[in-house]
């Protein structure tokens, strides 16, 4: 690497101790041993490879699960393209290994490396994670282990990459505050381009005060959460008592990002298009963020709250540039209810009329009962095939849907599958929780009748008895930033029997069960989530137990081991007075101190604690984009008024090609 005039010679020493030239002649002898090897090489359509020298700030961004979920993640592929975009910057991306190359690589020596450049991680100035679940965080201590990163954060050297989470389960990063140097909550747009340009300051000064310098720094923009800077006390019995921040000019609470104008950020500019087979084979273009419906046991509608609509003219630009780039024929309008949009109707006619010549299929990939109408449904299958229709109420019976906030009548369902059934469709899938606050054997046995009564209607309706409905259960996980987060989570035992019984149900009736599907989890993985998702410092212990007790993949079903996470829970909880069902199965009462306290999502927690007795009071809330505004706290924070729809900016007809 040629050494610039004037640069201080502290800048070189990572380069003089990490040599950054490919790995991949090192790998590449071992991808004939492996399991779809084609997810190593790189080289996909829009992947993006700039000179090592000609960037003074170079990120390796990570999606912690295999190649095939990883690669169509949004938020990685919208950072990796706004920093590769900037001057000076560079952007690779690495997944996680599969075991079977983990085990070569370890043999070899080869460390874990970028799918870009095949650029060894230890080399980059952040290694950034990005974490949509919290079933990801064994994933991570495999990276870092294979990347020669000590797991520590108070172990690393200034020649060791910032060490970053970021993503919804980054909301409550404590369980993972021991392996992490940061933290970003929120939306990472701006988040990453103003850390860039703090990292940029410090090295080009010659790197002063080494690596506590420039987490102090980034500690003290206000947005970056920097765990080392927080000290963690203690009640006698267990509980949080404070948390304290433990160096001058570091901010009591952290806030969240939030990007205002989505019409400004435009990207995916030009999607990548994988070579091995991946979980989403579509291009997919993001039309709002945020939701307000208020369901209670969503963290993502509570976290991203306010919502901003993309214009229909920002939506049109960005299918028809994503569509040239990539070649798909398919294009997902994502959000967490994507029918929401104010103008969806629009939307969806401009989009279908204008690729109508070249057969592009639309979808939605969330779609609320009450938002659904038959006219929105023809023109998504106008140009596609018809697949089955998804719902989710969530909850079986009218009771436990008002306990939730999920406004949904039965008959609200019975009259939408009616009009798709009637209008050619012969399958649909309908989404529940079990172990929902206040739940008996009941509401969930009412998922069976429901069901019974889709099949029934479907059959008068149509005529015919080929009619099918699939119902899906998960288990229900108490999240931080929900009203929830105080709930009990029911236990394993008591999950399974629930599921038997409703299971059981179903089977046995003569008339309709062989026409209803049934999928479920136990409650294994859900109570492991649990502990994860409102876990404290002293949880990362039990992380990196399992992790050396062989622990990948937990969020995949045939590598997930609850035997492994109970060992791991029992060898280090007991020291600290703690058990599993402590962080799991207890209920928090209004005073405690919750472990993301001091992580601003921009909710008032009073505000969420009135939401919570609202749920054990059966009050449901309305929507507050049409309603005036519930103090949730969000708005003021960010000096707004509440924004609704329309846009007033149509669609434009482009030229069809």
């Amino acid at each position: 690497m040629g050494r610039r005039p004037g640069a201080p010679t502290a800048q070189l020493m990572k380069v003089a101790e990490m040599p950054v030239e490919s790995v991949f002649p090192r790998l590449e002898a071992l991808l004939p041993h492996v399991q779809k090897p084609i997810q190593y090489v790189g080289g996909e359509l829009n992947s993006t490879v700039k000179e090592w020298d000609s960037a003074d700030v170079r990120w390796a961004l990570m999606y912690p699960d295999a190649y095939e979920v990883g690669l169509p993640n949004q938020g990685v592929m919208i950072l990796y393209e706004v920093l590769n975009e900037r001057e000076g910057v560079l952007a690779e991306r690495t997944y996680s290994v599969w075991p079977d190359l983990e085990a070569l690589m370890r043999e070899h020596g080869v460390p874990q490396f970028t799918v870009d450049a095949h650029r060894p991680v230890r080399a980059f100035d952040v290694f950034g994670l990005s974490f949509s679940t919290e079933l990801g965080y064994t994933n991570m201590l495999t990276a870092l282990d294979l990347a020669g990163i000590p797991l520590l954060a108070a172990d690393r050297t200034l020649d060791d990459p910032i060490v970053l989470a970021g993503g919804h389960a980054a909301f409550n990063p404590e369980p993972i505050a021991d392996f992490v140097d940061a933290a970003v909550i929120g939306d990472g747009e701006q988040a990453v381009l103003e850390m860039t340009e703090v990292i940029r300051a410090w090295k080009a000064e010659g790197r002063p005060g080494g690596r506590d310098e420039v987490l102090l720094r980034l500690a003290k923009t206000g947005g970056v959460y920097v765990p080392r800077f927080y000290d963690v006390e203690y009640l006698a019995d267990g509980r949080i008592s404070r948390v304290v921040p433990n160096r001058s000019g570091v901010p009591w609470r952290v806030s969240k990002h939030t990007v205002m104008d989505l019409d400004e950020w435009p990207y995916p500019k030009k999607p990548l298009v994988p070579l091995a087979e991946t979980v989403h084979e579509r291009m997919s273009v993001e039309i709002f963020r945020g939701c307000t419906r208020g369901c209670r046991f969503c963290q993502a509608g509570m976290i991203t709250r306010p919502v901003r609509e993309r214009s229909i003219t920002g939506i049109g630009e960005m299918v028809d540039a994503g569509l040239k780039a990539t070649g798909f024929e398919e294009v997902g309008l994502l959000s967490l209810s994507s029918a929401d949009h104010s103008e969806i109707a629009d939307i969806a006619k401009g989009l279908a009329d204008r690729y109508e010549d070249d057969k592009i299929g639309l979808s939605l990939p969330s779609t609320r009962v009450d938002a659904f109408n038959i006219d929105l449904a023809n023109e998504l299958t106008r140009n596609g095939r018809r697949s089955g229709l998804t719902f989710a109420p969530e909850g079986g019976s009218e009771r436990i849907r008002k306990v939730i906030n999920k406004m949904v009548s039965e008959e609200d369902l019975i009259r939408t599958v009616a009009t798709a059934y009637g209008n050619g469709w012969r399958q649909v899938k309908l989404y529940f929780m079990c172990g929902l606050p206040t739940e008996t054997d009941e509401d969930v046995l009412q998922i069976a009748e429901m069901a019974k009564k889709v099949i029934a209607k479907g059959r008068e309706v149509t005529g015919q008895n080929d009619i099918r409905c699939t119902v899906s259960i998960g288990g229900f996980v108490p999240k931080p930033h929900t009203p929830f987060q105080w709930a009990p989570q029911l236990g394993v035992e008591e999950t399974d029997a629930r599921l038997e019984k409703l299971r059981d149900a179903i089977r046995g009736d003569r008339k309709y069960g062989r026409n209803i599907g049934f999928r479920y989890h136990d409650g294994k993985p859900g109570i492991i989530e649990g502990l994860l998702s409102r876990g404290d410092r002293r949880v990362g212990a039990v992380i990196r137990a399992v992790y050396e007790d062989g622990g990948r993949f937990d969020g995949w079903r045939e590598h997930f081991s609850y035997d492994r996470w109970l060992r791991a829970c029992n060898a280090t909880l007991p020291a600290e007075g703690l058990d599993l069902a402590w962080y799991t199965t207890r209920e928090r009462t209004a005073e405690e101190v919750l472990p993301w306290d001091h992580l601003d999502s921009g909710l008032d927690k009073d505000w969420l604690w009135e939401d919570w007795q609202d749920a054990l009071d059966e009050t449901e809330v309305e929507d507050c984009r049409w309603t005036p505004c519930f103090d949730c706290g969000v708005c003021p924070q960010l000096g707004l008024d509440i924004q609704i729809g329309p846009t007033g900016r149509k669609l434009l007809p482009l030229t069809v090609v």
